[in-house]
């Protein structure tokens, strides 16, 4: 019989998974802890590599995923333990966690469970980790935002508890199910999980039920964990939004259907924090949606009473003057989405564009078969010149000057490694000559001063723990990455003191063949690169490339290079490079590519570029890894708006002071 059993459900999160096995083997020193894994069909190898590693975890390998509480229950029904902990695999304990809830559970006779301090990955408090059940006003509070506003009030915070001191015990209503430290008697008392809970809601009904039964609920904040959250749902194809706030209805339900008023509040409460939850999710679909569909009727109204002017026309009857301007608007809006247009996370110029395109071509091939309703050809092609002209330019505003839709996914990011030794060295000599990293090695930190300033092999030691703080701000480092040799304590002692600057932490996995993130996890196997589909290689992107230098081109040459030719010297850069736009027309340059000096004939298909990512990135000549790197990633991910996006940033970094152009000559 074990003193504590550890149950965790793992989801196709194999990396994260591995790091919270090897984390509770660290904490459970001079403790007897068996630790069961129920894999809910992952197809990721985590069962694989699980008993690879760890031969002597109990795996329970279901053939289907039964949801959270289905597989906890099928741990439990083999653990031993006098104490259970209900683990998420996307966690790290601290190296005394175990010992000190096992310690706070032998202290308090009358908890049935128990939880820590769970931070998020930057080191901030993890609010669902202590709560209150979700009565009438404490849902208004949530749902309003009223405990967002006072949270130090107790009146209106209870949801979330934040008036409370993170840093004191006392008992609360509900933990997260991302740490449930449970006395085994406790929840075999009340049989474990409700099974009716897939995922979501079952932790809040566990802990309503035990404390039914007389059992008390603490949070104890004198040890923690990480927990990255919400691991698994970005590996599945589940609606989270959906499941969490059907949790909640069958929450409300089984638990408050006496009270009809209680009811009654909490469903709509739920039903509305449902609609803000997928208004927000969706909002980058819906408010273009919305802003088109309102501009198209615009053009219809206008290029209708513009044309009217010159060829007077019957009027439509007036029962029906409304719906003709807002049916084709709304064809329009739907075709748009089924091109998809209206995506949560991007703004598409090339799909808009088609899709207008399309549009234009069914609405003129309607006005065939009904007449009678239709607007002449000619309304229906001013208003398409006009949306067309218009969309996209509102699209390029909204992703050049307020970087909506725009996700940066080239820069590079300013990391350091924590750890001297040969697994530090290793893991960074791999980063830097992983094909698909972005990151770039400023240096090393080390636990001894002594090494502070010291080359080790081709990295300098350019900090050390205690004077991490100070090498963020003077460097701007985006990334700290910890071996795994790093004792977890100087893990979140390193994490707690930077939780207020915006930089990511990453663990590497023991073979140095993963790192695991907050936001991803990054695999650093090297992989033949006829495997890897280039963008650039198909004809689509090479057409819309040549399209887009020539169109440019012609702008520029028009509008632009008259003045530099007045304005500026005969050997400035600028007029230098402009004096190259006759070679794009001819083709024989792009706009965006690799520096001349390194292009071979059969690079990526591309043509040497005016600028691109190598010019943004201030690469030396020689740097010719570097270049190769960019070259890739530029081929691999190429799109019209990457290189407008190039085009953009080339031009503000000339008039921000770089106007000798870059040390290619460009």
């Amino acid at each position: 019989m074990a003193e504590i059993s550890v149950i965790i459900v793992n989801y196709n999160i194999k990396e994260f998974v591995l790091n919270s096995i090897a984390s509770i083997k660290k904490s459970a020193k001079n403790i007897d802890v068996e630790i069961i894994v129920v894999d809910n069909a992952s197809h990721d190898g985590s069962v694989e590599a699980i008993s690879k590693k760890f031969s002597d975890v109990k795996l329970i390998a279901n053939k289907e995923n039964l949801g959270f509480g289905k597989a906890n229950n099928q741990g439990l029904e083999i653990a031993t333990g006098k104490y259970i902990l209900l683990l998420n695999p996307d966690t790290l304990l601290k190296d005394n966690t175990l010992a000190k809830m096992l310690e706070f559970m032998e202290n308090h006779a009358d908890a049935g469970l128990a939880t820590c301090k769970v931070l998020n990955p930057d080191g901030t408090l993890q609010l669902a980790c202590r709560r209150s059940f979700p009565s009438p006003w404490v849902s208004f509070t949530k749902i309003s935002g009223l405990s967002s506003l006072f949270p130090k009030s107790k009146l209106f915070a209870k949801y979330n508890l934040t008036y409370l001191d993170e840093n004191q015990t006392y008992e609360v209503d509900a933990v997260s199910g991302s740490f449930m430290f449970l006395r085994a008697e406790a929840i075999k008392e009340v049989n474990g999980f409700d099974p009716d809970f897939f995922m979501y809601g079952e932790d809040l009904d566990l802990c309503y039920r035990i404390k039914e039964k007389g059992w008390k609920i603490y949070y104890y904040p004198d040890t923690e964990i990480i927990h990255y959250k919400g691991e698994s749902a970005k590996r599945s194809s589940i609606d989270e939004t959906r499941l969490f706030y059907g949790a909640m209805s069958l929450f409300v339900e089984k638990h408050f259907s006496s009270s009809w008023l209680l009811k009654a509040v909490l469903k709509s409460a739920i039903w509305l924090r449902e609609i803000l939850a997928f208004a927000n999710k969706y909002k980058l679909a819906i408010i273009p949606a919305i802003i088109d569909f309102v501009l198209f009727t615009l053009f219809i109204y206008l290029s209708e009473n513009f044309y009217r002017n010159f060829k007077p026309w019957f009027h439509f009857p007036s029962d029906i003057v409304p719906a003709i301007y807002i049916l084709p608007s709304l064809f329009q809006v739907l075709v748009s989405a089924f091109i998809g247009v209206y995506k949560p996370k991007s703004l598409s110029v090339a799909r808009t564009v088609l899709a207008l395109v399309l549009g234009m071509i069914l609405i003129s091939a309607g006005t065939f078969f009904f007449k009678q309703y239709a607007f002449s050809r000619a309304v229906v092609l001013i208003t398409y010149a006009t949306a067309i002209t218009v969309f996209v330019l509102w699209r390029i505003v909204a992703k050049l000057f307020f970087k909506i839709g725009v996700q940066n996914r080239y820069s590079r990011q300013k990391t350091v490694i924590v750890g001297t030794d040969d697994e530090a060295l290793k893991l960074a000599k791999k980063i830097n000559q992983s094909f698909h990293s972005r990151d770039e090695i400023i240096g090393l930190v080390s636990e001894n001063i002594e090494e502070l300033g010291n080359k080790i092999g081709e990295f300098e030691v350019v900090a050390t723990t205690e004077n991490i703080i100070k090498i963020i701000d003077e460097k701007k480092i985006d990334k700290i990455i910890f071996t795994a040799n790093i004792p977890f304590t100087k893990i979140f002692e390193i994490i707690a003191s930077e939780k207020s600057r915006n930089v990511d932490f990453l663990i590497a996995g023991d073979e140095l063949d993963y790192i695991v993130g907050k936001s991803a996890v990054t695999i650093l196997d090297d992989f033949s690169l006829l495997e890897i589909h280039y963008n650039l290689a198909s004809p689509f992107h090479r057409f819309s490339k040549r399209l887009l230098d020539i169109s440019v081109s012609l702008m520029l040459l028009a509008f632009v290079y008259p003045f530099v030719i007045l304005l500026s010297g005969k050997n400035s850069a600028l007029r230098k490079t402009f004096g190259k736009l006759p070679r794009v027309l001819s083709g024989k340059f792009s706009l965006v590519g690799p520096p001349e000096e390194f292009l071979t004939q059969t690079e990526f298909y591309a043509k040497p570029g005016l600028t691109g990512l190598w010019y943004l990135e201030n690469i030396l000549p020689g740097q010719t890894e570097e270049v190769e790197k960019l070259n890739l990633y530029y081929a691999k991910n190429h799109s019209v708006w990457l290189d407008l996006d190039i085009i953009g940033k080339t031009i503000l970094k000339y008039f921000n002071g770089d106007k000798n152009g870059s040390k290619h000559g460009s």
